[in-house]
């Protein structure tokens, strides 16, 4: 099982609205919006790293609002 950590950076006024949208992708387990550089923080389990990578770039990054991401693999 992988375990990653999304970072996401949405446009300004974005964050409330892509909350909802981001807990909706079926491999997101859970998502925050945080304070910092980036404004929400996702979790995402998935069997294989490629599905990590299937989430971020076609089902977060094809979001409207969302201008970057960064993606965390957990290590344990």
């Amino acid at each position: 099982m992988v375990h990653a950590f999304i970072m996401v950076k949405t446009a300004a006024g974005q964050s409330e609205g892509l909350l909802s949208a981001i807990r909706d992708i079926e491999r997101v387990g859970d998502a925050h919006i945080v304070a910092g550089n980036y404004d929400i923080i996702a979790e995402v389990d998935a069997g294989e790293v490629y599905e990590v990578f299937q989430a971020v770039s076609n089902d977060i990054q094809g979001l409207d609002g969302v201008m970057d991401t960064k993606t965390y693999i957990g290590l344990n």
